[in-house]
């Protein structure tokens, strides 16, 4: 099988918030669960922290998304 782009959830401080998803995306996301928990040590079945680890793989990877950072946060002195 592929390498996963998620291999395990990491460990942090979470803050709250709420979405609603799809039907389909929900089945989704708990399939990919389903494939790190079979890939790795930990059960993925937080599916909370598994869509927060998503998220924040996809906004590392972006580069437009790097870009617009870079140019609209004013650096600290």
């Amino acid at each position: 099988m592929a390498k996963l782009k998620i291999s395990e959830l990491p460990d942090d401080k979470p803050v709250k918030i709420t979405v609603e998803l799809s039907a389909s995306v929900f089945r989704d996301l708990q399939a990919y669960a389903a494939a790190v928990g079979r890939h790795s040590d930990q059960p993925a079945n937080d599916l909370g922290r598994l869509a927060s680890a998503m998220v924040a793989r996809f906004m590392a990877t972006d580069r437009a998304f790097a870009k617009s950072k870079r140019t609209s946060v004013p650096k600290a002195k």
